[in-house]
C-alpha cells in the first residue's frame, strides 16, 4: 500500500478526468485551480508520464490518463457504495440504552409500536442501571434516571416524574379489612422498609407514626421486582403508579390513595446534541415524547 500515490492527488486526478476541468474540479473538492494542478503534478511524478494535453482554453486525457481515469474512478465508486451500505446500517439500527424500570416497564411493552410506524428502523435495547457513554459509546439513545437534565454536549427530555405512592395487592388490602386511612398501612408488611421513600410518603401523608425498626427489609431496589412481589402478596410497596396502570385496571395491584410524594428526579430521555438532527434519533425522540404524554401534567414540556 505505501506504493500508492497520496490519496488527495488522485482524488484530484479523479475529479479532474471527469470534469476536463482544473476549475470544477477545484470547486467540487474546496481547493483552488493552484492547488489541483499541484496535486495533478505530484501524481504525473509518481506515475512518470503525462496525465493530461494541456491545449489552449481546454485539457484532455493523454494515452496514460485514458487508461487509468475509469480504474480509479471505478476504485471510487466501490469505496463510496462502501461507505454508503455501512451508513446505511448505522442509520438504520437504533440503539437504545435504559434503566430496568424503564424498559420493562414501559419499553418492552410500547416498543413494538415504533417499529410498526417505523419498519424501516431497526432497534436493538440494552437494560441496565450503569450509565452509558451517548458521545463515544455506539448508543444512540439513553433513558436515565436523572435528577435534573443533563448538559456536557448532550441533550435530555423529561418523559415522567418518579413520583411515588403505595400500592398493594387487593387481597392484601383484604387482610386487614381495606386500607380507608394512610394509618391502615402500618398494619401491613412493608417491602424495602429501609427505603427513604416509605418514610417520606408517610410524612407526606401526615403519619407521624411510621419507623422501619424492626421491620424487615425485603429489598429488591428495582421497581418491576418490588411490583412482581405486591402482587404476591408479600407486602406494600412504594412504587411510580405511571409505569402500572396495567396492574391497576386489572385490579392486580390497587392504589389507595391518589396523594403522590415527590421523588426528585425522573426518567429522561438522552442524546448527544451533536446527532440530535440524526433522521433515527429525530424519529424515536418525537415518537417518544407524544406517546408518553400522559404520563406528564400539561405544564410539562
Amino acid at each position: 500500500m505505501s506504493s500508492l500515490p497520496p490519496l488527495t492527488a488522485i482524488r484530484a486526478f479523479e475529479a479532474v478526468a471527469r470534469h476536463l476541468s482544473f476549475t470544477k474540479a477545484g470547486s467540487e473538492l474546496g481547493m483552488t485551480q493552484a492547488a489541483v494542478s499541484y496535486q495533478i503534478r505530484i501524481l504525473e511524478e509518481r506515475v512518470g508520464a503525462a496525465l493530461f494535453l494541456r491545449k489552449p482554453r481546454q485539457i484532455a486525457l493523454s494515452e496514460v490518463g485514458a487508461r487509468l481515469a475509469p480504474q480509479v474512478h471505478q476504485a471510487f465508486g466501490l469505496l463510496h457504495e462502501a461507505f454508503a451500505d455501512t451508513r446505511g446500517q448505522v442509520d438504520h439500527v437504533l440503539a437504545i440504552s435504559s434503566v430496568v424500570t424503564f424498559a420493562s416497564q414501559w419499553l418492552a411493552q410500547n416498543l413494538g409500536l415504533f417499529q410498526l410506524e417505523h419498519p424501516e428502523i431497526a432497534v436493538r435495547l440494552d437494560s441496565g442501571n450503569a450509565m452509558a457513554d451517548l458521545v463515544h459509546d455506539e448508543i444512540d439513545i439513553g433513558i436515565r434516571s436523572l435528577g435534573a437534565p443533563q448538559g456536557n454536549g448532550l441533550v435530555s427530555h423529561l418523559l415522567v416524574k418518579s413520583d411515588f405512592t403505595p400500592l398493594l395487592s387487593p387481597a392484601l388490602a383484604d387482610s386487614v379489612g381495606g386500607i380507608r386511612r394512610p394509618e391502615d398501612l402500618l398494619k401491613l408488611p412493608m417491602l424495602d422498609a429501609q427505603d427513604e421513600w416509605v418514610e417520606q410518603w408517610f410524612a407526606v401523608a401526615g403519619v407521624a407514626g411510621y419507623s422501619p425498626a424492626g421491620r424487615p427489609n425485603f429489598s429488591l431496589g428495582v421497581q418491576s421486582l418490588l411490583a412482581q412481589a405486591a402482587m404476591a402478596g408479600q407486602g406494600v410497596t412504594m412504587l411510580t403508579p405511571a409505569f402500572f396502570r396495567e396492574e391497576i385496571a386489572a385490579g392486580r395491584l390497587i392504589q389507595p390513595f391518589d396523594l403522590l410524594a415527590p421523588a426528585g428526579h425522573g426518567y429522561y430521555l438522552v442524546y448527544a446534541e451533536s446527532r440530535r438532527n440524526a433522521p433515527k434519533i429525530k424519529a424515536f425522540r418525537d415518537w417518544m415524547l407524544a406517546t408518553t404524554a400522559y404520563m406528564r401534567p400539561a405544564s410539562l414540556p
